[in-house]
């Protein structure tokens, strides 16, 4: 598939419809592409036409910044990380698992080790982890779910969207989105890069004014370049980050060139 592209439903309604499947795995949001995949209407696909396939998502980067309730996604299990939207170093993986799905991981022979779902609810009666967890880490998540309470789960969600729609904005102006029109993360926007300058030397800028953006991913690199709108940002400090690309790459007096022509 066409990176860049995101995921639509028909698309997995061809595959469904063989019955050759039990279960569909999904990424929530591209960190890599910038994609935000439709999963709220993949999932009621799912749950109406294939009401015994076990629908799991992958929302590492969008949970506790996107909506990701699963009752409304329609999900047997959704999982995430606490280095995204949590804004919390990476080491601890955090995630939602309805019976249907632990049940179904009872049927299974080979389960791996670290994600043997049977075997971490064991330990869970016992109040305990299969492997020794990063206390440090836990105690991190407790203050930070205490802080997204006391923000709500809406506002949480209106930041992170308030701040996605200000940089694609920014993005349209300047450049091109590299996501596809309509599928765009709002926790991370990757942006076409036409105006062929060095992102790499644009970051070393940008990191002696105390910011960083990403490159583009693998085959991507210098063709895009990533901003990131999740965690603990807010749209003061996204209008920051712009106003000094603005400022490096000269990108307003760029327009004005342009306009004249």
């Amino acid at each position: 598939m066409e990176w860049g592209k995101a995921v639509k439903p028909d698309m997995i309604a061809e595959r469904l419809e063989s019955g050759e499947y039990d279960t569909l795995t999904i990424c929530h949001n591209e960190s890599s592409t910038g994609v935000r995949n439709p999963i709220h209407e993949i999932g009621k696909l799912v749950r109406r036409d294939y009401p015994d396939v076990i629908f799991a998502v992958d929302s590492v980067s969008a949970m506790a910044g996107d909506k990701t309730m699963p009752e409304e996604i329609g999900c047997d299990i959704i999982f995430a990380s606490t280095q995204k939207c949590f804004a919390l170093p990476p080491g601890l993986a955090v995630g939602l698992v309805y019976n249907r799905a632990l049940e179904r991981a009872k049927e299974m022979t080979n389960r791996g080790t670290y994600t043997d779902l049977v075997e971490i609810f064991e330990f869970e009666k016992k109040h305990q982890t299969p492997f020794t967890p990063c206390i440090p880490l836990l105690y991190a998540l407790d203050k930070r779910m205490d802080l997204l309470l006391k923000e709500t789960y809406d506002a949480v969600y209106q930041r992170h969207k308030t701040m996605a729609e200000y940089t694609q904005n920014w993005a349209e102006k300047h450049f091109k989105m590299f996501s596809e029109p309509g599928y765009e993360s709002i926790t991370v926007s990757c942006v076409e890069n036409t105006s062929g300058k060095s992102v790499k030397d644009l970051n070393t800028k940008l990191g002696e004014r105390g910011f960083t953006i990403s490159n583009g991913y693998g085959k991507l690199a210098e063709k895009t370049f990533r901003i990131g709108h999740m965690g603990e940002w807010n749209l003061a400090g996204i209008k920051d980050l712009l106003a000094n690309i603005d400022e490096i790459w000269d990108l307003n007096n760029q327009n004005r060139t342009i306009a004249k022509y």
